[in-house]
């Protein structure tokens, strides 16, 4: 940390919703920063809650999540639970003056998302951030500087696929295909969009196609429960920067390979897969590997920057809540095109 006095001022940290990305990113990166001390966590139950207390020597565990929303001598609140309660936990933790770090897939539809912004711009004063999709962290920059650059000519057109798997027909219903808990998010479109608008913006109208193949799976009793969300979709996209983007995701494309990302222009092509990008222009017989400059070279680092926001030393980039509501209302667009068998134009 930097002597700015700034630095040494002590954050007090509530965590509410202790899951695998809490536990296994933002406990420890908040943990390792000087001066920030996460003092209370609330699970699902008292039991997990207590498990992740001790894990991480954690003093409190709050039987209700209220409870660090109340507390006056909580500063911040991180919020890892699952899509559902994003809205109404960031809403009460800013309304009751602390900063909010919420877990990515911003809320479960763009009203939701909207209302969440329009709190967090009543209070400006406040650090609101969404964790961001970590995909693209390392290429970001020098795709951007490369676009800045003329190399791919006029942008044209988009093309990601994310897959790899065969259908699994007798898995339990997970969160994630729970509509009540997830809302429209679907798999990883969100989080593929998300990487997308660094590099290029975001869309201005959506078509989709969806296909749902197992139409209900058991929850955690055993019971039946119908799945809405789709387990492959198509979208296309009219982008505002005037090309055309396909963006596929499933969960039923098996030996599809490593996601990818292509970028097709009038003067060069450019690929992204393996945490890798790769680059030919015209006149060339194949695509290379385009070296990442070390100064360009980014990486996970939400806790700090949520830290640092708080200390006034940066502002929140990665992911603003105004850029949290770009991409709910194109995954909620998506879903809606689907369902509908319309174009749907975005904003919503």
């Amino acid at each position: 940390m930097s002597s700015d006095p700034m630095s040494k001022e002590r954050i007090r940290v509530g965590v509410i919703g202790a899951g695998a990305n809490t536990t296994s990113r933002h406990i420890p990166g908040l943990q390792a920063i000087a001066s920030v001390e996460i003092v209370s966590v609330a699970n699902r139950t008292p039991a997990s809650g207590q498990r992740v207390a001790q894990a991480f020597n954690i003093p409190k565990v709050a039987g209700h999540w209220s409870e660090i929303i109340d507390d006056p001598e909580i500063d911040a609140v991180v919020i890892g639970t699952w899509p559902y309660m994003h809205a109404r936990l960031s809403i009460a933790a800013l309304e009751a003056g602390k900063h909010v770090m919420c877990e990515a897939r911003m809320a479960r539809d763009a009203a939701e998302a909207h209302a969440m912004l329009a709190v967090a711009q009543a209070h400006p004063h406040l650090v609101a951030q969404i964790v961001p999709s970590p995909f693209t962290l390392r290429v970001d920059k020098t795709v951007q500087r490369l676009l800045a650059e003329g190399y791919l000519g006029d942008l044209l057109a988009i093309e990601i696929r994310a897959g790899g798997q065969f259908l699994d027909k007798d898995a339990p219903l997970h969160w994630r295909n729970d509509f009540d808990l997830s809302g429209f998010n679907t798999m990883t479109m969100g989080i593929w969009y998300e990487a997308l608008m660094r590099w290029v913006g975001e869309a201005k109208a959506v078509t989709a196609m969806g296909k749902t193949y197992v139409k209900m799976r058991r929850g955690d009793l055993g019971l039946l429960k119908a799945v809405r969300i789709p387990e492959h979709i198509d979208v296309i996209a009219d982008m505002a920067c005037g090309a055309q983007m396909h963006l596929q995701v499933s969960n039923v494309a098996g030996l599809l390979g490593a996601p990818e990302a292509y970028l097709f222009g009038s003067q060069g092509t450019l690929r992204f897969c393996d945490n890798k990008l790769y680059g030919g222009q015209r006149g060339d017989k194949q695509l290379a590997e385009i070296d990442i400059p070390a100064q360009e070279q980014g990486g996970w680092r939400v806790e700090e920057e949520f830290v640092n926001a708080i200390r006034g030393r940066e502002t929140i980039t990665h992911t603003s809540f105004e850029d949290g509501v770009k991409y709910m209302e194109f995954t909620e667009a998506a879903l809606r095109s689907a369902a509908e068998g319309r174009t749907i134009l975005l904003p919503l």
